[in-house]
């Protein structure tokens, strides 16, 4: 074997090690990313079920129906980015913050029936804060422009349309405007 040849399978076992490595360190990192997906985009297409993700939103308002199975209390409620809807599923005990037509963030995974299991739930700590993500997904669905205040109220999100609105501002509400 020349010493031409030796380099060359060198390079080459280093190449296929590299590259082997690099593929065990993606696929761990595949498995430990969690995305977030707004309830309009789940509506559209849902993640596989069984995948984790980050889901947020506003909690619609009469949606919250709490009960107790095998002395643990359950949680339901729909959580609405103004586009889309989507039901949660809770074991435990919500945050005191949580309130129905305020901003929310769970993570957790789609069931086969549609609804979304969560293994934790993160509710807004005072009145001007909101989860980045929800605050993106508002923006992007045409419901809020900051720059225009605060965002509409949550009971209203699922009437708005977004071509009746000025700046981010229902036209209704809006001073000096019929309508």
């Amino acid at each position: 074997m020349t010493r031409k040849r030796r380099r060359l399978y060198l390079v080459l076992a280093c190449g296929l090690g590299l590259g082997s490595a690099s593929a065990l360190a993606l696929a761990a990192f595949r498995d430990t990313l969690v995305f977030f997906v707004p309830p309009s985009e789940i509506a559209e297409k849902a993640p596989a079920a069984g995948r984790i993700f980050r889901m947020g939103g506003l909690v619609e308002q009469g949606s919250l129906e709490q009960t107790t199975v095998a002395g643990k209390p359950v949680a339901r409620f729909r959580v609405t980015d103004g586009k889309g809807t989507v039901t949660v599923s809770y074991t435990g005990i919500l945050p005191d913050l949580f309130r129905e037509g305020q901003g929310m963030v769970a993570l957790g995974a789609m069931r086969r029936d549609g609804t979304f299991a969560a293994s934790e739930v993160l509710a807004k700590h005072d009145e001007t804060y909101m989860p980045k993500e929800v605050a993106d997904a508002l923006k992007k669905s045409g419901h809020w422009n900051p720059s225009a205040g605060p965002p509409p109220p949550a009971d209203t999100w699922n009437t708005l349309d977004p071509a009746k609105t000025k700046d981010g501002i229902p036209i209704r509400e809006r001073s000096g405007d019929p309508g």
